[in-house]
């Protein structure tokens, strides 16, 4: 039970200490790529694109361009709240732009009544915080109280935030810092890495912003836990991509006040220096910043320790990092304690100077250390052996990178040996790689075969062609000229290489009651042309069978036809009225219509005519049986009258 216990603990600590540690930070790099998104929004051609800009830039500390100012006066509404709030909130990120601000006061005090909605009260009270007019605050708080009475979606929450912070003192906002908490568990987490709300960035960003302000507001942290915090900036961070203008501002807005609160700080822990470790590079540089890349105060930063990958085998535990001139930067020579190549897991400590709880996960840092080194291949030996007993009949020497200077014999009674060792050259001790294939290449039809080497517990590898079987299954029994060269490669060397080691004619079996193989042609030939053959129609009955079969079918008509001759037609009692004449005609027309399918109409043409046909004939018809049974009607009256 206590083995349990103690299970669940640790699990329960690794997810906890993977959920602190922020993925990346908005790099210096990261900034001026956002910083490039705003610019190229430049002409703006609409105010909201101009408030993302140039409040974008004002946060990473940029130049807004000089007419922006003009655009604002020439663009704003000022009978159209959300475009005063576009306007305001871009000019006083200016500082120096004013606006037509009597008109605007009217527009926006307007706007505060009984009956606004949450977005309309956020665009009307932010627009008159940006100019710096009286907020009647007793009335806002009552206004934004019946609003989200009637609205309380996830964004009009987010949006009480911001309203509530602006309020005076004297109004009482603790509701609102108590409903980010309610707010925070409508977001879901994804991976253990991510919080995030569905509608994407734009609640997500801004729920960050806002949880600040109020919290500022009331001089309370608020109540969300140092995971949410760091799975929220994670999620921000993950969106630094974009190329969009208002979501790179919202980016930079949610960093910004997640770096520069006194409430809650994430650290962030990553490599200055290039992930990789070599002779030619020793030391590894890590930067310890908030999610901003800026410095976080006096700090020392140690190791816990660093962990192989491949074997988890710990490399040493603690050691303490060298300070910079940069004071968010610390290196440390990690060769000194002679890493085998390979990938390391290094786990790192920060401590403050002066100690504040503020800032999230400096005691669980993390970064990745790649070793590498130069490999060097010795050792080497060709062999050409009996297949039957077993004895090398010639064995050839080989030093790296040369070429055996003449080609090497072999037959169908004979086996091809490659046998050679893999040493790292600062230790020379023999090292395994991931990559270790031998390619067979016919020199005259390029075709070639790939084979992998094998490795024993010495770490000595070894390649063994059985000509005879390899002829059958791999080379189609095509005698010849091969290369045999040496392929080696893994992430942790930095010599990859390729060995032409040497060219090897190699005798295949010809079984006499088959025919020779063919040389197949270059891949890069033309190939036949396909020549493709419709299925060939049916042969059809001859004119004379046709025309047979049709005058038959026509028998019937032509007998009615004399039928009526012969009885004589009366046409005297035929109604002349519209609709009589309306549904012959559209009785006509139908059978006209299935003529025109059979000759060239489709289905669906054919049901479009017949739909329009089909509702006049429907009409005219129910009219002419109506008329003709009133008639009956009328002439039956008459014939009881005289009765």
């Amino acid at each position: 039970m206590a083995k349990g216990i103690g299970l669940l603990l640790l699990l329960a600590f690794a997810i906890t200490g993977h959920a602190l540690r922020p993925i990346s930070t908005l790099t210096l790099e990261d900034q001026a790529r956002l910083r490039a998104v705003f610019e190229q929004a430049q002409p703006f051609t609409d105010l909201a694109h101009a408030h993302y800009s140039i409040l974008g830039l004002t946060l990473l500390s940029a130049p807004a361009p000089k007419d922006a100012c003009t655009f604002l006066k020439a663009k704003v509404d000022v009978s159209n709240v959300q475009s005063l709030y576009h306007a305001t909130s871009a000019a006083k990120a200016l500082g120096n732009c004013q606006l037509n601000a009597a008109k605007a006061k009217q527009t926006l005090n307007t706007a505060l009544n009984e009956s606004a909605d949450v977005p309309t009260l956020f665009y009307a009270v932010s627009a008159l915080d940006s100019l710096k007019f009286p907020i009647n605050s007793a009335d806002v708080a009552k206004f934004l109280k019946a609003a989200l009475k009637k609205d309380d979606s996830l964004l009009s929450q987010i949006y009480g935030l911001y309203i509530a912070s602006k309020l005076s003192a004297e109004t009482d906002v603790t509701e609102y810092l108590n409903s980010v908490e309610d707010i925070a568990a409508q977001a879901d987490e994804i991976d253990d890495l991510y919080l995030q709300f569905e509608a994407g960035i734009l609640p997500s960003a801004m729920f960050i912003d806002g949880s600040v302000k109020i919290s500022e507001k009331t001089n309370k942290k608020p109540a969300l836990t140092e995971e949410q915090v760091v799975m929220a900036g994670n999620y921000i961070l993950s969106r630094k991509t974009t190329q969009n203008v208002r979501n790179a501002y919202l980016v930079v807005l949610a960093t910004k006040a997640l770096s520069n609160n006194k409430f809650f700080v994430p650290v962030g822990f990553s490599l200055a220096s290039s992930i990789t470790v070599s002779p030619a590079q020793p030391k590894i540089i890590v930067q310890v910043t908030d999610l901003m890349t800026g410095s976080i105060g006096q700090l020392s930063i140690s190791t816990k320790s660093a962990v192989r990958k491949s074997d988890r085998s710990k490399l040493f535990t603690e050691k303490k990092l060298a300070g910079t001139a940069d004071k968010t930067k610390f290196d440390l020579n990690f060769l000194e304690s002679k890493p085998a190549p390979g990938f390391y897991d290094v786990t790192l400590v920060g401590k403050l100077a002066k100690p504040d709880s503020k800032f999230i996960g400096l005691a669980d840092g993390s970064i990745t250390v790649k070793v590498v080194t130069e490999v060097i291949v010795e050792e080497v030996e060709l062999l050409v052996i009996d297949r039957d007993q077993s004895i090398a009949t010639k064995t050839v020497n080989v030093q790296h990178p040369r070429k055996v200077a003449s080609p090497i014999d072999a037959d169908y009674h004979q086996n091809v040996m490659l046998k050679f060792v893999l040493k790292d050259k600062a230790t020379n001790k023999p090292m395994p790689v991931h990559q270790a294939f031998i390619r067979m290449a016919n020199l005259k039809t390029k075709q070639e075969v790939i084979f992998t080497s094998d490795r024993t517990d010495t770490l000595q590898y070894s390649f063994k062609l059985d000509v005879a079987e390899s002829g059958r299954d791999h080379f189609n029994a095509l005698s010849g000229k091969y290369s045999m060269e040496l392929i080696i490669g893994d992430a942790s060397i930095q010599n990859p290489f390729l060995w032409h080691v040497a060219d090897v004619n190699l005798k295949f079996y010809e079984d006499p009651s088959k025919k020779a193989p063919e040389v197949a042609s270059s891949p890069y030939e033309p190939k036949p042309v396909i020549d493709h053959m419709f299925r060939v129609p049916e042969k059809r009955p001859s004119k004379t069978v046709s025309s047979l079969f049709t005058g038959l079918i026509a028998v019937p008509l032509l007998v009615l036809l004399a039928l009526w001759a012969k009885l004589g037609v009366n046409l005297s009692n035929f109604p002349m009225s519209l609709s009589a004449v309306g549904f012959h005609v559209g009785l006509g027309a139908i059978f006209g219509l299935f003529y025109c399918y059979w000759a060239y109409l489709n289905m669906f043409q054919t049901i479009r005519y017949l739909t329009i046909i089909s509702i006049v004939t429907f009409i005219c018809g129910n009219r002419l049986l109506g008329s003709i049974a009133a008639r009956k009607l009328a002439r039956s009256s008459r014939y009881k009258g005289l009765r």
